[in-house]
């Protein structure tokens, strides 16, 4: 009797797909006719990102019967890696973080570097990182310093900053090194790509627990009448970008040749401006916005520790990363009116 090989579906992979990042990612990857996107969350997919998707889960990325369940009926040859416990809620619990952090992340690379086996290809594996990795002494040497470049001052002050290099070296591990000593010279590896991203701005999702989180937290606070104590000084500075930019840029970096890349890990920057000069945004658009500064010590320490920018011109001359979003444009065309939108129509 002859069996006949059974063809999987070709899918991308996406976890945390109710994050900011994440829907965003769906939406423009459902834009541009891909039809075989698979989201993974630990909520309930919302309604409008489910139908876009070709399947949905429901589940902890720390589940190997689920993943084993996805991996049995579907070809992964793409890893969108979204999940993560963020930077302040990391610090609360965690020992919780590490275990969805890395171990989840690790598990998604055994996952990769079994799919890349299996097809003989290697999957690519795209990461969202952050400038939480980064860690400046103090207040002087991050005013001073200037642009920060990958390698410089990595020695982050949180779980989650700790989390997100040792991701990155595993996702290189796994690139370039994986089972470096083995006697066959044909070891599979994965494709991983990773982009570290500054303070993420969404119009369309409401934060959810990030330290760069005052920035947008101003916005919804000013477009739904309600007052916003900011938990930073108003002198305190850190790159950020709007979400659209970001989206963007993970789906450029995953097209890119791979020849063309010298690296696994990339920083991407939009615009820096002081909380204060984030608030005068933020009042410019909404007169009676409520913004003080309260700042919270700890919290504090934190975004000091993070670069005022960063120095992104690797991503820029190796896959032509430009971001559509400058500050005026980020908030005239894209924050401000559909903030509004969603406050004046709920």
């Amino acid at each position: 009797m002859t069996i006949k090989a059974t063809t999987r579906h070709e899918v991308a992979l996406i976890t945390g797909a109710n994050g900011e990042l994440g829907q965003g990612l769906i939406r423009e990857m459902s834009r541009n006719g891909h039809d075989g996107i698979l989201a993974l969350d630990l909520n309930p997919i919302d309604e409008d990102i489910s139908s876009r998707c070709l399947e949905t889960f429901q589940g902890d990325i720390l589940d190997q019967t689920l993943i084993a369940r996805i991996t049995s009926r579907f070809d992964v040859r793409e890893i969108y890696h979204l999940a993560a416990l963020l930077s302040t809620r990391a610090e609360f619990t965690p020992e919780t973080a590490h275990k969805v952090n890395v171990d989840g992340t690790y598990g998604l690379l055994k996952l990769a570097i079994d799919s890349s086996s299996w097809r003989g290809d290697r999957v690519r594996f795209l990461f969202p990182s952050s400038i939480a990795v980064y860690g400046m002494p103090d207040a002087e040497t991050k005013s001073t310093w200037g642009p920060i470049k990958e390698h410089e001052w990595t020695s982050p002050t949180t779980m989650y900053g700790c989390n997100k290099l040792y991701c990155e070296n595993l996702g290189r591990y796994y690139s370039r090194y994986y089972r470096q000593l083995a006697a066959s010279e044909d070891s599979p590896s994965i494709d991983f790509r990773s982009i570290r991203f500054p303070g993420l701005i969404s119009a369309d999702t409401v934060p959810s627990g990030g330290t760069s989180d005052y920035g947008p937290e101003m916005l919804h606070a000013a477009a739904s009448g309600e007052p916003y104590p900011c938990f930073v000084r108003e002198d305190t500075t850190i790159p950020f970008m709007a979400m659209p930019d970001a989206v963007h840029a993970l789906l450029r970096l995953a097209k890119a040749d791979a020849s063309q890349l010298t690296r696994t890990v990339y920083n991407i920057t939009s615009f820096s401006l002081t909380a204060a000069e984030f608030r005068d945004q933020v009042v410019k658009h909404f007169p009676d916005a409520d913004i003080t500064f309260a700042p919270d010590q700890n919290r504090q320490r934190i975004v000091d520790s993070w670069p005022a920018t960063v120095d992104d011109s690797a991503a820029r001359a190796e896959w032509g990363f430009a971001p559509d979003y400058d500050l005026d444009k980020a908030f005239s065309e894209y924050l401000v009116p559909r903030i509004r939108d969603r406050y004046q129509s709920s």
